[in-house]
């Protein structure tokens, strides 16, 4: 490793010595996991084979790229709604736990061939064509609804007594009965210590903490039922499956594979179109940070990692196949990866690799993933209220980013039926809006619906500047 005056750091081709590359692996790991395991809780997929996929998707990419771009590859937020309403969808009542996963996963897939589209698109014709299909006008609002059709799923579980499902995930048990008003209070009390102690975590802590508020906050809504429990008797821990808590300490992942159906691709598959303005932004900020780092450490090398978008894209849409194939959740790279390298300049592939197998390793740890599956409905639902909210607020962000007209006619029309098909869809027909005999999931008809919008709106407005 090159090094000039005080200035060190890894640059993606360089490999820290072995000791040093796995305690920046494991960082890495801490870092990822909080995201990566809430979304596997919230959307009911299993937590170890969420971890696993997180790593063999990771490595892949790297693969992929053959390590030029050193991002690591987690679940997404951005498909919590659709996977949800494919996971509780009327279709599937009676089904098992992983009969409803199996027809999530070919939804998965499917998405990722969209990002894949989208990067031969960029790699042929440059990354203005995939902006003028999906302008800051119609992601920002897609981000948006994503958000907030999750505010009920969010507040419902805020306010849970339930403490447990059984391995099938149909049966319910919960801690009411005599003191039904009182476990009632309790939920809230558990939830908004969750929320407010995350909040609180994110805005004043720093550096390396400052990564983890995602983790320190459920575990402070952790030890609060721990101190309710001991108070008054009543215990919010969840009820372990069978199938977890009898495995011993190390099983492997519980592979599901996908089961094709047209009504997860409508509903997944589109979602995919609002991951590609964040992983283009991860792009952007990468190439920065690694030639900073190149110039201070006097390096002659420069890292086009920005011009490399299409590529990224593709990798990006082979992670979600290979996630969504062995019974993963849709994903993308991870800010809160970037913000790890940023924060400690290293960005060496080696580690990222190294980081993945150390994930894929730590999924096959029983008692780990046991202690996952025990986090109360109510601490969960307060985590909720605050992902789901920086959802929607990531929309605004993109649009102010984009600096998007809010006065121009055609952004107004393209945002606000947008907003209006996917928030009416979710809140009048409960996610899926009948349309001439078949029903469309909010979130992809809004989706659809705006890109179509927005093409036809370009086309006269160029006729017109003609």
């Amino acid at each position: 490793m090159v090094q000039i005056g005080q200035q060190i750091g890894y640059l993606p081709d360089e490999r820290p010595p072995i000791w040093k590359l796995l305690l920046y692996a494991i960082q890495q790991v801490i870092v990822m996991f909080p995201a990566t395991v809430a979304v596997a809780i919230i959307t009911d997929f299993h937590i170890s084979t969420t971890i696993f996929a997180s790593g063999l998707a990771t490595i892949c990419f790297i693969l992929i790229t053959r390590g030029k771009i050193p991002l690591y590859y987690g679940s997404s937020f951005s498909y919590i709604a659709a996977v949800a309403s494919i996971m509780g969808s009327e279709a599937l009542l009676g089904a098992s736990l992983n009969e409803r996963i199996a027809v999530a996963q070919f939804g998965i897939v499917m998405s990722g061939l969209v990002s894949i589209a989208a990067g031969l698109i960029v790699n042929r014709f440059g990354k203005e064509s995939i902006e003028k299909v999906l302008p800051a006008s119609i992601t920002g609002p897609i981000a948006m609804v994503i958000g907030l059709t999750l505010a009920g799923v969010a507040l419902s579980d805020a306010a849970s007594t339930v403490v447990g499902t059984d391995a099938e995930g149909q049966a319910i048990l919960a801690a009411t009965g005599a003191n039904a008003p009182l476990a009632s209070n309790l939920a809230w009390i558990l939830s908004l210590v969750t929320l407010i102690s995350t909040i609180l975590f994110s805005v004043y802590l720093k550096g390396f903490l400052g990564q983890l508020p995602l983790l320190l906050g459920p575990i402070i809504g952790c030890i609060t039922a721990y101190i309710v429990q001991l108070a008054t008797g009543i215990s919010f821990f969840k009820i372990v499956p069978e199938s977890v808590a009898n495995s011993g300490i190390f099983a492997p992942p519980i592979f599901t594979f996908p089961k094709p159906t047209w009504m997860a691709v409508a509903a997944i598959m589109p979602i995919a179109i609002a991951t590609i303005p964040e992983s283009t932004a991860h792009v952007y900020q990468l190439d920065v940070y690694v030639n900073d780092l190149a110039k201070k450490k006097g390096s002659n090398k420069i890292y086009n990692i920005a011009d490399k978008l299409g590529l990224n894209l593709i990798g990006d849409g082979i992670g979600d196949i290979v996630s969504g194939f062995i019974g993963g959740p849709a994903g993308t790279n991870y800010g809160e990866n970037i913000s790890a390298m940023a924060i400690t300049k290293v960005f060496s592939a080696y580690v990222l690799v190294a980081a993945s197998i150390i994930a894929m390793i730590i999924s096959c740890f029983t008692p780990l993933i046991s202690a996952i599956y025990s986090i109360p409905t109510a601490v969960i639902g307060g985590l909720e209220v605050y992902l789901f909210g920086a959802i929607a607020a990531q929309g605004i962000a993109i649009m102010v980013e984009k600096k998007v007209d809010l006065f121009s006619a055609k952004n107004i029309a393209v945002i606000a039926t947008i907003m209006i098909i996917g928030l009416g869809g979710q809140y009048a027909f409960e996610g899926s809006i009948p349309f001439f005999g078949i029903k469309v999931p909010c979130v992809a008809g809004a989706a659809i619906f705006g890109i179509l919008l927005n093409l036809i709106l370009s086309i006269g407005e160029k006729k017109k500047k003609a």
